[in-house]
């Protein structure tokens, strides 16, 4: 069972179908694309997790996966756990992954680098509480991903708008707030791997922001490998290794965001037992040869784990998101015919011809991603640019 129905479970299906497998998607919205090519769709809240195991124990289900699905994570380590399915982690310790509040808090009492930060669910407690924070803070929902309600603020008295932003993208109806911390180089998001409790698989890539897009803090551009120093991944590696052994980590994909930061701190940001958004795993397959997919498949269904290991890349890799900075219908995205020629390796649209577009406010507002390839880092860089003159978005 596939929680959710968006575009970045159509990889999973496809490579499940390969395997022989019968898949079922699950959400409350029938027409999402993924419902199009599973054997099966059910429709129930994915945040409802007793619904979920009601019908998974109906289906008799061997696995359950929330791929790249955020909202669908604790209900899925709560089927897991109830029937007794392999899965990434405890539905404890995923309740402590999924909460921005609770994972901040553990990182604290354990000894882990982490900003000073406190979660809310009032919005006047958090406004009295503004003199306890060094300024700038980001205020964020506890459980969203992909930069949803997510703002800096840099005066207080633009504090109660952020928060109501946060509220509006809170499942739960809570946020968090938390100092701002400068980035040396460049934020990581990437899909790591871990067997038998050991991180397997370690990967960082180099996240870079749109300042001009509607969301400056909504990722645009994401390039593996990383040029975050050799010394500080490994660091980065060990405390990810140290969190995995706490929370009593098992099997499986993680999306995990780092950074080092002007401080000269490294920081594990987050830590979510699914495989990432925007076509992360995707993207690190071709680039790795290591399919993340099938391994994480023959996870959860309890199946050896073969042929991850750390990774090689063959060459630079961008995951390029396309964005627009106005609202509009779309027409058509144009790209280069020579820029497409040498350097993009894979297109994939969430927009078509007729839909509406929006700025760019997080990846749910994207028009979709290519997939770029350079044989060096300085070659990238400078593909990227002037990118913006090899895509042009028509709107009416």
């Amino acid at each position: 069972m596939l929680l959710g129905g968006i575009r970045y479970l159509l990889p999973v299906i496809k490579k499940a179908h390969e395997q022989g497998l019968y898949v079922i998607t699950a959400d409350y919205m029938p027409d999402n694309i993924a419902h199009k090519y599973s054997d099966e769709y059910v429709n129930v809240s994915i945040i409802d997790k007793e619904a979920v195991l009601k019908i998974a124990q109906e289906k008799q289900i061997d696995g359950i996966m929330s791929f790249g699905v955020d909202p669908g994570v604790v209900s899925a380590a709560y089927v897991a756990e109830k029937m007794g399915l392999p899965f990434q982690c405890s539905y404890e310790a995923a309740c402590i992954l999924q909460d921005k509040s609770r994972f901040r808090q553990f990182l604290l009492n354990n000894g882990f680098n982490s900003p000073k930060a406190k979660g809310y669910c009032d919005i006047e407690e958090a406004v009295r509480d503004a003199d306890r924070f060094d300024w700038p803070v980001i205020v964020k929902p506890v459980d969203s991903a992909g930069s949803k309600g997510v703002t800096k603020v840099t005066d207080k008295q633009d504090l109660r708008q952020a928060i109501t932003t946060a509220l509006g993208a809170s499942i739960g109806k809570r946020f968090i707030i938390e100092e701002f911390l400068d980035v040396k180089g460049y934020q990581s998001s990437a899909d790591v791997f871990a067997i038998d409790g050991r991180l397997a698989y370690p990967a960082y890539s180099d996240q870079l922001f749109d300042p001009d897009a509607a969301n400056p803090y909504t990722p645009a551009i994401e390039i593996w490998p990383s040029s975050m120093p050799t010394e500080v991944q490994e660091e980065l590696n060990q405390e990810l290794q140290r969190l995995f052994t706490l929370l009593g980590i098992r099997n499986g994909i993680f999306n995990v965001e780092s950074r080092l930061c002007s401080n000269g701190k490294a920081y594990l940001m987050e830590v979510s037992p699914r495989g990432g958004g925007n076509r992360i795993a995707e993207l690190q397959t071709m680039a790795t040869g290591q399919d993340l997919f099938a391994a994480e498949l023959n996870q959860i269904l309890g199946e050896p784990v073969t042929n991850i290991t750390r990774p090689e890349y063959d060459g630079v890799w961008c995951n390029y998101i396309i964005h627009s900075y106005e609202h509009g219908t779309l027409e058509g995205i144009e790209i280069d015919s020579d820029f497409k020629r040498r350097y993009v390796r894979d297109e994939g649209y969430t927009l078509h011809p007729g839909d509406t577009v929006e700025p760019f406010t997080g990846a749910n507002t994207s028009l979709g991603t290519l997939f770029l390839r350079t044989d060096t880092r300085d070659e990238m860089d400078a593909i990227l640019s002037s990118i913006h003159n090899k895509i042009t978005i028509k709107l009416r």
